[in-house]
């Protein structure tokens, strides 16, 4: 008979949480990542104009980050389980009913608080929490990386079959498939159902400290570097908000088909899922803070390259793959960054404050591209103002210090 303590065989191996928490953000973000296929869809469809339905995205956007410092705050204190399921049955509802909302206040309703909220509660502040509860102190930089790249996975699975469901089932058919498919990743929640009190196994070191919300929240908050970490994560909401929702509508200006546009989204999950691996390798020998802001300066590179070249398919697909290579890699140093500091007792609520700065900057991406567009025809002045802020996000991240603030608690 084993003598192992319960709680140790309780944890399930970790292949099987990293596989779990990868699968769930595949299918929640995928789909999120592909309703912009849908923009000019629900324009027609509704008549409102492509400003009020960029503010239903853009409301999503907001939604999705304020959701995860609360649903963090209960998966610390509960476990994952709970909010994982409610999650998911958020998403896969409000985008079932998002073809039969007819008016701004229905998108917003359906696209910006339903399912991107559920969205958020499944989203990386929790998966990655409980991953870091659940997976050795050695493996966590890898771990981070993989969830992250289970997201760019699912964005390089679903913009390819939402474009395929639309040609075969109509707008509608497709969108309400895209929701129903989330539901798949219901029986991956419970892997990740390990609360607060699941103990790790002795690699992993002395327990972690947890202490009150809103005291973890006040320390966070008086950090310096906290705050600049924060600041850039803005600059990247922004990005990767003006880009998913805007993408297809660069590509119609380019002159090139819907086709093309689906797998540009493809092709930016796919070269995510490489700059998330090696973003996960990379944080164990190079500082963090300076791999963000490589990753911020390449972007603002790339765009002005992009602005130069002539909008061919080649060119609109390579520069899908550079931004794919550097979409959401910012996300496993940043998240490492935080468990640095704080360590991972309160891990989900102090990621999901800098995921909801995250996605106030998609807010701003999201609505200022339609506003932008439909003022002037274009895109270029959003193109120029997030070149500006990737320069600037370079600069903000380099006075970061490293070094822990709160320590783990003693082993018993």
């Amino acid at each position: 008979m084993s003598t192992e303590p319960r709680s140790l065989r309780a944890v399930p191996a970790v292949w099987l949480v990293l596989f779990a928490a990868a699968a769930v953000f595949a299918l929640t973000m995928g789909t999120r990542q592909s309703m912009g296929l849908f923009l000019g869809n629900l324009n027609t469809h509704t008549g409102v104009g492509i400003a009020s339905v960029s503010l239903a995205f853009a409301i999503g956007q907001l939604c999705w980050g304020l959701t995860q410092p609360f649903a963090g705050a209960v998966a610390d204190r509960h476990g994952a389980l709970p909010v994982l399921l409610t999650g998911c049955l958020m998403v896969a509802l409000g985008i079932v009913i998002t073809p039969w909302m007819g008016s701004t206040l229905g998108l917003v309703f359906a696209i910006g608080l339903l399912s991107a909220g559920g969205a958020g509660m499944a989203g990386p502040s929790v998966l990655m929490a409980a991953t870091t509860r659940l997976v050795p102190a050695e493996r966590r930089g890898l771990a981070t990386g993989v969830v992250n790249a289970g997201g760019s996975f699912g964005q390089f699975l679903m913009a390819p079959l939402a474009g395929l469901l639309i040609g075969t089932l109509g707008w509608i058919g497709a969108m309400q498939t895209l929701g129903l498919l989330v539901l798949l990743a219901l029986p991956a929640a419970f892997v990740l159902r390990g609360g607060r009190g699941v103990a790790l196994p002795a690699s992993s070191g002395p327990p972690p400290v947890v202490l009150p919300a809103r005291e973890a929240l006040r320390r966070a908050w008086a950090l310096p570097s906290y705050r600049l970490l924060a600041a850039g994560f803005f600059v990247c909401g922004f990005h990767v908000a003006f880009l998913a929702t805007h993408l297809p509508g660069v590509v119609a200006q380019c002159g090139l088909s819907t086709t093309v546009a689906s797998w540009a989204l493809a092709v930016l999950g796919l070269f995510n899922i490489l700059g998330s691996l090696a973003m996960g390798w990379a944080i164990g020998r190079w500082r963090m803070k300076t791999l963000l802001s490589l990753v911020y300066a390449v972007r603002g590179v790339a765009v002005l390259v992009f602005l130069a070249a002539p909008k061919t398919e080649f060119v609109l697909l390579a520069f899908a793959a550079v931004m794919g290579v550097t979409f959401l890699s910012t996300v496993p140093p940043t998240a490492g960054l935080v468990a640095r500091f704080f360590g991972p007792g309160n891990m989900a609520m102090l990621f999901g404050v800098v995921m909801l700065t995250h996605q106030i900057g998609g807010f701003l991406g999201a609505w200022l591209g339609g506003q932008v567009f439909a003022a002037t025809g274009s895109y270029d002045s959003v193109w120029y103002l997030d070149v500006a802020l990737a320069f600037g996000a370079a600069l903000l991240h380099l006075p970061i210090d490293e070094k822990p603030v709160l320590r783990a608690a003693p082993a018993a």
